[in-house]
């Protein structure tokens, strides 16, 4: 069944009231009467209305007090107030406009005129009712369809970190590292960088970033990069080509993090002293990504094992951090790295080395 349009009319005097109901009843409303101000703002609370028919002039709490009560509340402002009254003055009326008054009808009340103006408010609140209705069914598909975008973009985010990763195994296969070198890697110079008050957005960059700083020893030999022994001199300078080559990768391209990979693969082995290579760039001539993946790099390889070497303890390698400071490395950087301390014994826990390179493990394989 049909609910019925309710309405609420309040007046001190209990004629006016039954003279109102006598005339809406027939009309298939259902009525409810308030003697008073106080009376009326209880009802609204417990049984919201459709339509307040609202007397000015009562005692303790008056029509405007009501009026405007009704109105600064989210839940009931849409009520249509219609003030009943026997005051005929201008100023009255704008007073009562302004306490939020949608409507009048004058003391005596005709029964025609009554009945108009109730099904006239009766009309602007449904269609309140059905605006409100229809703003929050939007509200909740907006939120439902931007938590669906939300979830896609992580998935895609997801997706290009783990491209990003297998992508930059390309140089795995032509070196001692493993896949975890490089989760390591990014993830201590994300830490760096956090301790330095990078914002987020820069921070998400880095993690795309920093997989791909040794992108360019897919173009060193095989004879350089296996080699069990020191490099000779002129094998030394084809090594660090690496650096070159992979900013020649990466280079040209119109996304923020492949740019920054870029510098990051240019400049990584870079010295604070001026003493790196490719470029012999020192200090703040050197990119703050650069100088962070510097630490970060050079502290995953002290404590991994390469073709050359066997890896260093934690305590011996955070002693040669700390020695490079001011040195090879940028001293902020260093303070940086040390205060993420921590969190870079976590990151290397996590990430442990668990196999040797793809192109070891292909040279052990029975030919067939």
């Amino acid at each position: 069944m049909p609910i019925k349009p309710r309405v609420l009319a309040v007046d001190d005097e209990e004629r006016n009231l039954r003279l109102m109901e006598a005339m809406l009843l027939p009309m298939g409303y259902e009525f409810f009467k308030a003697h008073s101000g106080e009376e009326a703002l209880d009802i609204v609370r417990e049984t919201p209305p459709d339509v307040v028919l609202l007397d000015i002039m009562m005692p303790g709490v008056n029509g405007f007090e009501v009026a405007r009560r009704l109105k600064a509340n989210e839940d009931t402002r849409i009520i249509p107030i219609i003030m009943v009254t026997a005051l005929k003055e201008v100023d009255d009326r704008v007073k009562a406009l302004d306490a939020g008054a949608d409507d009048f009808l004058t003391k005596p009340v005709d029964k025609l005129e009554l009945k108009a103006r109730v099904a006239n408010s009766l009309k602007i609140k449904a269609y309140n009712d059905h605006m409100r209705s229809y703003q929050r069914d939007l509200e909740t598909e907006i939120a439902k369809r931007t938590r669906e975008l939300e979830l896609a973009y992580e998935r895609v985010k997801d997706a290009s970190l783990d491209t990003i990763h297998r992508l930059s195994r390309a140089a795995e296969y032509k070196d001692e590292h493993t896949g975890d070198h490089i989760q390591r890697m990014s993830q201590y110079s994300v830490a760096i960088a956090r301790e330095i008050g990078l914002g987020q957005k820069i921070l998400e960059s880095i993690l795309y970033a920093a997989p791909m700083h040794d992108i360019g020893k897919i173009g060193i030999p095989d004879r350089i990069l296996l080699k069990p022994r020191r490099l000779e001199p002129e094998e030394w300078e084809i090594m660090k080509r690496h650096t070159v080559i992979g900013a020649q990768i990466l280079q040209g391209s119109d996304v923020g993090f492949i740019k920054l990979a870029e510098v990051i693969a240019m400049t990584h082995h870079e010295r604070w002293d001026g003493a790196g290579y490719p470029n012999g760039l020192c200090e703040r001539q050197i990119p703050l990504v650069g100088r962070i993946s510097a630490v970060a790099d050079v502290f995953d390889a002290l404590t991994s094992r390469r073709p050359y070497k066997e890896p260093i303890s934690v305590e011996d390698s955070f002693a040669i951090i700390a020695e490079g400071r001011s040195l090879r490395f940028d001293p902020v950087v260093v303070d940086a790295f040390f205060s993420a301390k921590e969190e870079i014994l976590s990151i290397k826990r996590k990430h442990p080395d668990t196999s040797p390179s793809k192109l070891v493990e292909m040279a052990e394989l029975p030919y067939t």
